[in-house]
């Protein structure tokens, strides 16, 4: 049996994870949130996680029933992410490999969204959409990389729909996704926005810049409400995601779709996707809140497909990086 302890603080949540052996052990976790119409910092985020972290990890061993002594690795997330948020976790879980005297292994945040969504919902090897506050990516599995056929070429879906949140000033609590998506099954007026898709890639600066500019006007005038702007920007933003998806699949002649990240759990967008995936015939996997959105067990788990395929970070080399890409990754555990 192994046991991988895993140390995620890449945004906002700050989360401590145990897999054994493809069983979640424990994975509590604390979310930074700040007042409407606010974003949350680099600093501040990281002083939230350095004042939380040694709780979350006293719960994530006492909820598993383990000891120092029964953990066989620590993994931690080396990027990509916010500097601060990734230095302080990073931190931590160097020292605490040092004190229990375990190995250490810097992840790919990305790659710990693709191995939980694959182990939660038993995915054999499907097109992932991976989205969320800071990507927005279409990957394939081929010959020992994830590979990227299409993604974002400016800023992320989930960072679209927070700035959105901001303009209109919805909560941040729990998240401001969450918060748009119950508005948006309240809203029954379309309202036509810019629609940007490039080949295998989509752009959402347009669209943000576009509702920035026209949501106080529109709102004002009575043309529409707020809950009509919500379900017209998610309608718009999912359908450009459904198409590039469903782009890829047909390039990889691929019959799963597996949706991970934070925005993921979003239930529109996955009653989007599963019909296109209806029409073709194929299968649509996703998770719930526990396991889409930034979560520790998510890093313990792509730790523990790395260190059983022999990988190990060394003292030296466990630094972080806000930039490092899903196809910079071999995948050593995959055949």
């Amino acid at each position: 049996m192994t046991v991988v302890i895993g140390f995620e603080g890449s945004a906002n949540k700050i989360g401590i994870g145990i897999i054994r052996d493809g069983e979640v052990l424990s994975n509590p976790r604390r979310t930074y949130i700040t007042p409407p119409g606010q974003g949350f910092l680099p600093s501040d985020t990281a002083r939230h996680h350095r004042a939380v972290i040694l709780t979350v990890l006293k719960e994530a061993l006492e909820q598993a029933g383990l000891k120092p002594a029964d953990i066989d690795c620590v993994a931690y997330t080396k990027g990509p992410g916010m500097g601060a948020p990734l230095v302080t976790v990073a931190l931590v879980a160097r020292t605490v490999s040092q004190l229990w005297g375990k190995p250490l292994l810097g992840v790919n945040h990305c790659i710990g969204h693709i191995e939980m969504g694959r182990l939660i919902t038993k995915a054999n090897n499907p097109t992932v959409l991976y989205v969320s506050g800071g990507n927005t990516q279409v990957i394939a599995y081929s010959e020992r990389r994830y590979r990227i056929f299409g993604e974002t070429i400016d800023i992320a879906v989930g960072n679209c729909l927070d700035r959105f949140a901001r303009v209109i000033k919805i909560s941040n609590d729990p998240s401001p996704g969450y918060n748009i998506e119950q508005m948006a099954k309240k809203g029954s007026q379309y309202v036509e926005l810019p629609y940007t898709v490039k080949g295998m890639d989509v752009s959402f600066s347009g669209i943000l810049s576009y509702i920035e500019d026209a949501a106080h006007k529109m709102l004002s005038s009575g043309q529409c409400t707020a809950e009509d702007l919500c379900f017209s920007l998610q309608e718009t933003l999912f359908s450009m995601l459904v198409e590039i998806t469903e782009r890829a699949m047909a390039h990889c002649g691929s019959q799963e779709v597996l949706i991970v990240g934070g925005v993921g759990c979003n239930l529109r967008l996955q009653e989007m996707m599963g019909v296109m995936c209806k029409e073709r015939g194929a299968k649509l996997f996703a998770t719930d809140e526990r396991f889409c959105i930034d979560n520790g067990a998510m890093i313990a788990q792509a730790g523990w497909e790395m260190f059983r395929s022999g990988r190990v970070t060394e003292l030296e080399d466990s630094w972080i990086t806000q930039r490092y890409r899903t196809d910079e990754v071999e995948v050593t555990w995959r055949d």
